[in-house]
């Protein structure tokens, strides 16, 4: 059944004045491209796992220098022994076995040095007694104090696990902060481009409505020339085919904004219950561009000095020199130089079981005397070597310095790639902000001769002089030439980002400020 021509009209201008599916009941919320880049930074996801890697990258580099922690040591103990002796001598009550029991404390700081090597400060203190015969003291009190340095002269020289693992920790902080950045970068990237898809879209919204309304006009005034008999009732089938199969692009095209909104949304919103989610979003920024040209070279350059992507592939590199100068560290055989003094002090009673007789008068007492004794340094030690420890074949060390120089050497290539990559993403990016620069004057020329065309047929049909196909071919033409501007401005819009992704300038480019513990926007 025909739909009557003013219920038609009715439904036309309801479609007109509809939006997207499900916004009609919710409220527009303009949106700034500074804003929508404020909320990314906030909420996206991905940024979110990168500073918490960032953090675990921090929290490794400091359980790294952990190593270099001073390590103190308590001790204390009691013991006893009855250990059977073998002498003419027994020294015992009981023939064979005499019986100690003793009491001991002691203390130890021991600190790595940068150096490799290691000193260590220990003190110890025992009370010891005996039924021995031969035990001149009993109870007897021994104190001891002393000092030891070791430093390697071959192996752990230049490196050891500890400061491998420094270093390792700290190019893996720096790998962490690169990787925050190039997120951040791709993250704003990724907004500008979605934000700018959807003013397109919203504008090709606006033009295809402004078609329909076009068609609906040449409609009417089709009918009223049928109505006066100028022209035949089959006139009106060319205007009405056309209205109907604009309304399916545009239709068609508020599909393709509600999904640009979408995408925006997924990029910036963080959980269900944002009430963006049920709000329309309305791009406050205009499509119209200031174009400026591009210095290739200058580009270039500031590329390979700034892209986060180097810093982190740098990184890497650095990682794999820390790990393979520790593996040909480990075929080196070791030598290490030892340095150590003690001092004793020793006091006590005369053991009742002894030999008898006095004992020296400095000797008499307990464990403060035991400390007396130990400071007048008549009773110490000191030693001076070397130990030398050579490997048998090695292999194992050789063949982890063998695969660690190989891993080292795919390091560089890809540092290398990288590089070979970001030559090539920044003369893409000129070509195409050139070419979009280019397509913005032809678009424009092309929409205003369309608008001329379009005036000039409406004119001629106006005094019957040309036909509904051709009016509406007019107005197909203006259409398409209006989407190309649209397009030619919205595309040299994301060129633009892309260029300053591709230079490594994005993020000053947009003010934010990226350090190792938060983000914060600022002005364009």
């Amino acid at each position: 059944m025909k739909i009557p021509s003013p219920v038609r009209t009715l439904a036309v201008a309801l479609v007109l004045s509809s939006v997207v599916p499900g916004a009609a009941l919710s409220a527009q919320r303009d949106l700034t491209l500074d804003q929508a880049i404020g909320l990314a930074l906030r909420g996206n996801e991905g940024l979110v796992i990168e500073r918490h890697a960032l953090a675990a990258a921090r929290a490794r580099e400091t359980a790294a220098k952990g190593a270099y922690d001073p390590i103190l040591e308590l001790s204390g103990g009691w013991s006893k022994s009855s250990q059977p002796l073998n002498s003419a001598y027994p020294g015992a009550v009981t023939p064979i076995a005499p019986e100690a029991r003793a009491r001991e404390a002691g203390v130890s700081l021991e600190q790595l040095l940068p150096s490799g090597g290691v000193v260590a400060l220990r003190a110890s203190g025992s009370r010891e007694t005996t039924d021995g015969t031969l035990a001149l003291l009993s109870p007897a009190f021994r104190t001891r104090v002393g000092i030891e340095f070791r430093q390697p002269l071959l192996r752990d020289l230049a490196t050891d696990a500890a400061r491998r693992d420094v270093r390792a920790a700290r190019s893996d902080r720096r790998g962490a902060i690169a990787s925050l950045r190039r997120a951040v970068s791709e993250t704003i990237a990724a907004v500008e481009q979605s934000y700018w898809t959807l003013v397109a879209a919203r504008l090709g919204v606006q033009v295809r409505e402004e078609a329909v309304r076009l068609a609906e006009a040449q409609l009417v005034e089709t009918q009223a020339r049928v109505r006066t008999g100028t022209v035949p009732r089959t006139e009106l089938a060319q205007p009405q085919a056309e209205r109907e199969r604009r309304l399916g692009e545009l239709l068609a095209a508020r599909e393709a904004q509600a999904r640009s909104e979408n995408t925006l949304k997924l990029l910036i919103l963080t959980g269900a219950g944002d009430p963006l989610w049920e709000a329309q979003l309305a791009p406050a920024e205009s499509a119209g561009v200031d174009t400026t040209p591009i210095d290739v070279a200058a580009a270039m350059r500031h590329a390979l000095a700034s892209r986060p992507e180097l810093e982190l592939a740098a990184s890497v590199v650095e990682r794999r020199r820390a790990e393979t100068g520790f593996a040909r560290n480990g075929i080196w055989p070791s030598l290490d130089a030892v340095v150590s003094y003690d001092r004793f002090g020793l006091a006590g009673s005369a053991s009742p079981s002894g030999p008898g007789g006095s004992i020296p008068g400095r000797l008499s007492g307990g464990l403060g005397q035991s400390f007396e004794t130990l400071g007048d340094g008549d009773f110490d030690a000191a030693r001076v070597a070397l130990v030398l420890g050579l490997p048998i074949r090695n292999r194992a060390a050789r063949g982890s310095a063998e695969a660690a120089r190989r891993v080292e050497r795919q390091a560089e290539a890809e540092l290398a790639s990288v590089r070979k990559a970001i030559r090539a993403e920044v003369l893409d990016a000129a070509a195409a902000l050139e070419t979009a620069d280019q397509r913005i004057g032809a678009a424009r020329a092309g929409r205003e001769a369309a608008e001329t065309q379009l005036s000039a047929e409406r004119d001629r049909f106006a005094t019957g002089l040309t036909t509904n196909f051709l009016v509406l071919t007019r107005q197909n033409d203006l259409s398409r030439a209006r989407l190309d501007e649209i397009s030619a401005l919205t595309d040299y819009r994301r060129a633009r980002t892309e260029m300053a992704r591709a230079r490594g300038s994005l993020i000053e480019d947009r003010g934010v400020q990226v350090d190792e513990t938060a983000l914060t926007g600022g002005s364009r």
